[in-house]
């Protein structure tokens, strides 16, 4: 008869088309290795194996996104512990452990094993689905964004190779040299069509101030008379970027009205746009990646989460020597700032307390990050209260 454990750890190396668990008991010995494919039956069956070796499982990944999902709904809905251990972490135990190889069932093991030894991991809770949908939807943003910035680095570089004086005229990243770049793309087409023709022609595709970007526009044309190689192929090669980034920005645009229709049927949504520069887009991205803010005990715990909190680097008579964490997540940090950065602008106290960091001789990228660790503190407190923000401090009744 095989023996029952009270209590085993399982570390999965978590992958899109299948998964590698290990299980150990409580001297880290393995009791269980197995392949599983990313299939809910094979999942069921390993739960189901793991629940009739152990009275208590806890069970440890080292991937909280898409490959995971199934895996991860199946282990919650049958009530199991979930802890989400980061790769690095896994990725730097790896090297305490014997044999220089790298396989799926040792990163398993290593899981397992740091799930045993440690405690202090995130656990994964049941993903509603509105965060579920801002995740989605903001991760697509994500990759819109990423291909529209690649797209207009890939036009640049073709039409530098046409008109240099063109290509630093206008920037592509706003709508009139895209538009442009559609109709016109080489300096004698440019020529060609003078400066009043071609203010009628952007004129028509709702271009504002459209004399300004025809004269800077033939001033560039005018600017060189001499044709390069190769320059019939690379004005198709620019017609076509444009009109892609044209494109990615009606998506982009589409995209972030249905992120804005999500997160405003959050309740907590009022009370975040409430807070001056935090619009609905950083808002979302806010509830994507924390979602329940229990999971957080208190506002320095969020801080920490973001990587706004100083983390002490002693080491015998220096004392005091704070850093900025190495390990936190990137993009709540940039909601942070990105939030504080906006708000540094706005008269009212958080233009007021960057001005008075400022003048305390921070630096602009370090009063702004301060500014970001003090609003951490009050959206902590709107959220807590149920209320939105007010510039002045709420009153407080006597006892």
């Amino acid at each position: 008869m095989s023996t029952k454990y009270q209590l085993i750890w399982v570390g999965i190396d978590a992958g899109k088309g299948h998964h590698w668990a290990v299980a150990i008991d409580g001297d880290g010995e393995r009791v269980l290795s197995r392949k599983v494919p990313n299939d809910e039956a094979e999942i069921l069956a390993l739960l189901g194996d793991v629940l009739e070796m152990a009275d208590e499982a806890r069970w440890a990944v080292d991937i909280s996104s898409r490959p995971s999902a199934l895996l991860l709904a199946l282990l919650l809905a049958h009530g199991q512990s979930v802890v989400y251990i980061p790769g690095k972490t896994v990725n730097r135990m790896t090297g305490a452990y014997r044999g220089e190889g790298k396989t799926d069932a040792k990163d398993a093991r290593v899981i397992a094993d740091l799930a045993r030894l440690r405690r202090d991991f995130r656990p994964i809770e049941p993903s509603v689905e509105l965060t579920s949908g801002l995740q989605l939807l903001v991760g697509y943003r994500q990759d819109l964004i990423a291909d529209r910035v690649r797209m207009i680095n890939r036009l640049r570089e073709v039409l530098v190779g046409i008109c240099p004086a063109l290509e630093r005229a206008f920037e592509f990243r706003k709508r009139p040299g895209l538009i442009l770049l559609t109709g016109y793309q080489t300096p004698a087409a440019i020529r060609r069509m003078g400066v009043k023709r071609l203010t009628d022609w952007l004129a028509r595709r709702k271009i504002r101030s459209a004399a300004v970007f025809a004269e800077r526009a033939v001033e560039a044309g005018a600017s060189q008379h001499t044709s390069l190689p190769g320059e019939d192929l690379a004005a198709k090669l620019v017609k076509d970027l444009a009109h892609r980034v044209l494109e990615l920005d009606e998506r982009i645009k589409e995209n972030e009205q249905a992120i804005t229709a999500v997160f405003r049927t959050d309740e907590r949504a009022e009370i975040i746009e409430s807070l001056p520069g935090m619009g609905p887009i950083l808002g979302a991205e806010l509830l994507a990646v924390v979602g329940d803010m229990s999971t957080h005990k208190d506002a320095g715990h969020l801080a920490a989460h973001a990587g706004l909190a100083p983390v002490p680097r002693d080491s015998g008579r220096r004392t005091n020597n704070l850093h900025r964490p190495k390990h936190y997540n990137r993009r709540l940090r940039h909601v942070f700032y990105m939030s504080a950065h906006v708000s540094m602008t706005l008269p009212g106290p958080s233009q007021e307390y960057y001005r008075k960091k400022r003048g305390e001789g921070m630096i602009h990228t370090q009063a702004v990050l301060s500014l970001a660790r003090r609003r951490v503190d009050v959206l902590w407190a709107m959220l807590r209260d149920k209320r939105p923000f007010t510039a002045a401090p709420p009153a407080v009744a006597a006892a």
